[in-house]
């Protein structure tokens, strides 16, 4: 047999997709333990009654050593999601893609906890537990504390800290906080693996009066930073109306809803000082249409943003950014493959309707646009940086 050479660097031949079937990988760690794990979680936070046990039971045993099971017929996404899952129904979970088996093992827990049914457990987010419990912890009163360190900041110095803040989601804290030289403060500066922040702030000049669309990931500790950012796109006119796309349904454990959305701003209007301001400003933007929240049902299906139906193309077409948050977004951004991490962003995003930005912390092993220094650097470290949540990106493509 003749041999190959690797594919040159950059280069998208050959990106294998991301699967279960490794021994050893991120993606098999999620599927074998991380989710079983999960369901635990689920049942200890609800009353549950024995036909959701049984589910919730039977699911682990088909998710770890079964096989794919489609939706019974009468489900009312049935027919989609056997479209969506041709191929991998009668196979192992690990042999599907990983988003698409990640996908549907929430769809499938759903199922099993009655969510979908016309019955007492119907619209019950069985997430819900573990968003409010953050909402109420010690961390969320402490980072929107540190809002009041901002209020005379220079409002290109306020941006960058609630740009960072937006990006590091649950350790929003190092964005908050402002030094005395007017740099966020921490080790946030040094994990990141690529930064167009300021192209970002380029695209979205004060006073242009623009549309921008935010994507968001998750509710609760991570949601709240994305709201005090839309508050400063708003009050400084970076944007004249902000619509924050939001899932129509519980989704990967703490991704965010409108309940969640409603959530927040409460949490917002109840703290003292500058967070409730911009909770009290957030309200009225909501009730005026300054901030619109929508949603969509391809937030929740196991494709990438290149297959995204045509009315969701068109809202995206017609704003000045996107900005999608968080690691799921990006990886059906650019394509839940194993790419060469040199690839061009500029290159996956091609698709995409319109500027687009990721703000992104790594919790998965896909990963493009860094340049071949600082990728080099990240691998000699000898970190699991690619999915540990200690390193973020900011990524722009005009």
């Amino acid at each position: 047999m003749t041999e190959q050479n690797p594919p040159p660097p950059g280069s998208t031949a050959g990106a294998p997709v991301v699967r279960g079937d490794e021994p050893g990988s991120f993606a098999r760690g999620v599927l074998a333990e991380r989710h079983p794990a999960l369901i635990r979680q689920v049942r200890d936070a609800f009353p549950y009654g024995r036909r959701q046990q049984d589910a919730l039971d039977a699911l682990v045993t088909e998710a770890t050593e079964g096989v794919v099971e489609p939706l019974a017929p009468g489900e009312y996404d049935a027919e989609r999601w056997a479209q969506w899952g041709r191929g991998h129904f009668g196979r192992s979970w690990y042999d599907a893609p990983f988003l698409w088996s990640e996908s549907y093992f929430y769809r499938r827990l759903l199922g099993a906890v009655g969510y979908f049914d016309a019955g007492a457990w119907r619209g019950i987010d069985p997430f819900a537990p573990f968003k409010q419990a953050e909402l109420r912890g010690d961390a969320v009163a402490e980072e929107l504390r540190a809002l009041d360190a901002l209020v005379d900041a220079p409002a290109d110095e306020r941006a960058a800290a609630l740009l960072g803040a937006s990006l590091w989601g649950n350790r929003a804290d190092l964005g908050f906080l402002v030094s005395a030289g007017g740099r966020a403060a921490g080790a946030a500066d040094t994990a990141l693996v690529a930064d167009d922040g300021a192209l970002l702030w380029r695209l979205l000049p004060a006073g242009a009066g623009a549309r921008v669309a935010v994507v968001a990931d998750n509710a609760g500790r991570e949601l709240i930073p994305d709201l005090v950012l839309i508050d400063h796109l708003l009050a400084h006119r970076h944007a004249a109306r902000v619509v924050l796309h939001v899932k129509p349904y519980p989704y990967y454990v703490s991704d965010a809803m409108t309940a969640d959305v409603v959530d927040c701003l409460r949490r917002l209007r109840r703290a003292p000082g500058e967070a409730g301001r911009i909770g009290d400003r957030l309200w009225r933007a909501t009730a005026a249409g300054g901030l619109e929240v929508r949603t969509h049902a391809f937030f929740c299906a196991p494709l990438p943003y290149e297959e995204m139906p045509d009315d969701l193309r068109e809202e995206f077409t017609g704003g000045a950014l996107t900005i999608l948050k968080g690691d799921l977004n990006y990886r059906r951004l650019v394509g839940d493959r194993l790419w060469d991490a040199t690839t061009p962003f500029a290159e996956r995003t091609a698709s995409f309707p319109g500027a687009v930005a990721a703000l992104r912390t790594l919790k998965s092993d896909v990963v493009v646009g860094l340049e071949p220094g600082k990728l080099a650097a990240l691998e000699a470290s000898g970190a699991a940086w690619r999915t540990s949540g200690t390193h973020a990106l900011i990524q722009v493509r005009p």
